[in-house]
């Protein structure tokens, strides 16, 4: 018999201790049946509607949800950031905020004493110049040895003196400005600050000390005279140094020796020298550093053999072999004018011309 309280025909199926024992470890908690995708309907609803036992609930896009709801927050921020960053931008346009010094020029033309020496080869007349010694084209302009100052790096001086060289390069040896009238090599390489006085010399070229031509650049007169040899010589010096703690300078000397003809002349023409000395100063800032530019302060230039009655201001024009200075000196200088430069001449030493 069973013991007290224990249903007369024993535990039923089902019950405490019946078979249920078995399925014990299956938990249907709420989260589980809230997920079942299908549900029972009541017996109310079956009795009204006549309706199958079970319907399908939709499927929860809860985690979907949530992750289309990041994805949106992540966007949003991202642009946000672009935003930000646009109008706070580290690297300001090279002319915010800044003002450039314009360059200031000084041409001085050297007239010879006699007639201009030549050749029937550039050659000979290179090694018998002063000249004989120099490299030609570009090697003439090394990069010297480099340390880091208290505020820029080596890799920054080394790319200010690459600059200059690049300068001094198309501006000084590139056929194309010499007598071909290119300005465009050069313009590229100058400070977006200086164009507009760059452009302006050009443009409406004066002996003023401020839109001078030939103090940005080395070019004849494609009328005139024509290069005998592209071999150009030259020699000088580069020097890098810190001006203060946002500025680097750098002083270029150079003498530049060009093997000169009479434009059209056939071969056999005699061909003269003429020496182009160029003192420059360039500045650079982070932002020429970083663009590979150059601010161009100060120009110093001697150029010979050539006439003081000639303006050299815009363009050179050599006297070439056999030819002699013209009377007269510079133009004049007007004391009132306290915007012009004073206009100068010197005389061409004649230990400068070759000896033959």
């Amino acid at each position: 018999m069973g013991g007290p309280g224990d249903p007369p025909e024993g535990t039923p199926e089902g019950g405490p201790g019946g078979a249920e024992d078995e399925y014990r470890s299956v938990v249907f908690d709420e989260s589980f049946v809230r997920a079942a995708r299908l549900q029972e309907y009541s017996a109310q609803e079956r009795m009204a509607d006549h309706a199958p036992a079970v319907r399908r609930r939709p499927s929860l896009r809860r985690g979907l949800s949530r992750q289309i709801l990041a994805l949106v927050v992540l966007i949003a921020v991202a642009f946000g950031t672009a935003i930000y960053m646009g109008v706070r931008h580290p690297y300001r346009s090279p002319q915010a905020g800044r003002s450039l010094e314009p360059l200031r020029t000084t041409v001085i033309p050297l007239s010879p004493q006699g007639k201009v020496p030549g050749a029937a080869n550039a050659e000979y007349l290179y090694a018998h110049s002063p000249a004989a010694q120099f490299r030609i084209g570009a090697e003439g302009i090394p990069l010297p040895a480099s340390r880091r100052t208290a505020h820029f790096s080596e890799g920054q001086i080394v790319t200010a003196l690459t600059t200059a060289k690049d300068y001094l390069v198309h501006s000084s040896l590139d056929p194309a400005v010499l007598t071909g009238g290119q300005v465009q090599p050069v313009r590229i390489l100058l400070d977006t600050g200086q164009l507009d006085q760059f452009d302006e010399s050009f443009a409406h070229p004066a002996a003023d000390g401020r839109h001078t031509p030939s103090g940005w650049l080395v070019r004849f007169d494609p009328a005139q005279a024509a290069l005998a040899d592209p071999k150009i010589r030259v020699q000088g010096s580069l020097r890098a140094e810190e001006a203060d703690a946002a500025t680097l300078e750098v002083t270029a000397d150079h003498t530049f020796v060009y093997a000169l003809r009479p434009t059209g002349a056939p071969a056999g023409a005699r061909v003269s020298l003429f020496t182009v000395r160029r003192e420059l100063h360039f500045r650079f800032d982070a932002a020429d550093l970083r663009l590979h530019q150059a601010q161009l302060a100060v120009s110093y230039v001697q150029a010979g053999p050539l006439s003081c009655a000639e303006d050299s201001s815009n363009r050179l024009h050599p006297l070439l072999a056999g030819r002699s200075a013209k009377a007269g000196g510079p133009a004049g200088t007007d004391p009132f004018a306290t915007d012009s430069a004073t206009a100068l001449c010197g005389t061409l030493a004649t230990s400068a011309q070759p000896r033959l």
